[in-house]
C-alpha cells in the first residue's frame, strides 16, 4: 500500500515529504482529538487483520475495479460520515478507528521507482507535525526518538498487513467469489426500498458450493474466518442507514463509487 511521492497520492494525503534528521531535526508531533480530513469521508481502506474488530462497527465491502480493496463504510453515501462530526471528531468513543486513519500523516513510500527500499514520509500539510513548542520530538541528538521508532514500526506493520490483504484479495478473485453487491433497505413508512449498489461482496452461494479441496484450502490459509467476518459485517448496513436517518441525512440510492 506504499506510494511514491511522485505518483498519485493515497487517500487523505496532499503531499509527501521524506522525514529527515537534517531537515526536520527540530520537528515535533502532537496529538489531536480530531481529523478534519475524515469529515466528509464515507469509506476507508482496511486490512484483513482488522476484519474481526471492524465488523463490530462497520460494514466491510470491496471496491469495484480490477484491483478491489476492502473498505470499511462510515456512511452509505458520498460525503456522509456517521462516526465523525464536521470537525473530524469522534461522535461515539466506542469505535474502532482503522489503522489507515491512525497512520496519517505518516506513510512508508518508495522515493525511487526502481528501488524496493521504503522510507518514512509524512504529509507536510498536516497540522500534527511541525516546528511546535509542544508535542514529542521526532529526533534527539540527530537520531530518531522513541516516538519516531514507534511510528516507523507501526507503518512497517501496516505494510506487512497490506501485503497479506493484497494476497487475500488475489485469492478471492482467483476463486471467483466476488460479485456485484446490492443491499435493499425498506424503512418504516417508505413506499419503496432504498437500493445500494456500487460495491463488491463475497457470493455466499458460491462459497457454500465450493469443492472440498477449495474449502480445505481457505480453511488452512485462514481465509474462511475473514470471509465470514465480511459477510457478518453486512448486517451493519441497516444500522448505518439508521445512523444516517437519525443524523438527518436524506438517503440516496448509491454507495461506494
Amino acid at each position: 500500500m506504499a506510494s511514491a511521492p511522485q505518483q498519485s497520492l493515497p487517500l487523505f494525503y496532499n503531499q509527501l515529504e521524506p522525514l529527515s534528521s537534517q531537515v526536520h531535526a527540530d520537528f515535533r508531533t502532537r496529538s489531536t482529538d480530531r481529523a478534519a480530513f475524515l469529515a466528509n469521508q464515507h469509506a476507508v481502506p482496511v486490512t484483513v487483520e482488522e476484519f474481526p474488530l471492524v465488523q463490530r462497527f462497520m460494514p466491510i465491502v470491496f471496491s469495484v475495479g480490477e484491483d478491489p480493496v476492502p473498505l470499511a463504510l462510515m456512511g452509505l453515501n458520498e460525503g456522509v460520515n456517521t462516526f465523525f462530526d464536521a470537525e473530524g471528531k469522534l461522535v461515539d468513543p466506542n469505535f474502532y478507528v482503522p489503522a489507515y486513519i491512525r497512520r496519517y500523516p505518516f506513510l512508508l513510500a518508495r522515493l525511487r521507482p526502481e528501488s524496493d527500499e521504503l522510507s518514512l514520509c509524512f504529509d507536510p500539510t498536516s497540522d500534527v507535525i511541525g516546528k511546535f513548542e509542544e508535542g514529542e520530538a521526532l529526533f534527539e541528538n540527530g537520531e530518531p526518538s522513541e516516538i519516531t521508532k514507534n511510528i516507523l514500526q507501526f507503518n512497517e506493520q501496516f505494510e506487512t498487513a497490506g501485503a497479506r490483504t493484497s494476497q487475500f484479495m488475489r485469492e478471492l478473485k482467483d476463486m471467483n467469489l466476488l460479485i456485484d453487491g446490492e443491499v435493499s433497505i425498506q424503512p418504516d413508512g417508505a413506499a419503496q426500498p432504498f437500493i445500494y449498489r456500487g460495491f463488491m461482496m463475497v457470493d455466499e452461494n458460491k462459497l457454500n458450493e465450493m469443492r472440498g479441496d477449495q474449502l480445505r484450502k481457505i480453511v488452512q490459509n485462514g481465509m474462511l474466518p475473514l470471509i465470514y467476518a465480511h459477510l457478518f459485517s453486512l448486517a451493519q448496513m441497516r444500522e448505518l442507514f439508521a445512523r444516517q436517518m437519525r443524523a438527518g441525512w436524506q438517503p440516496e440510492v448509491q454507495l461506494v463509487g
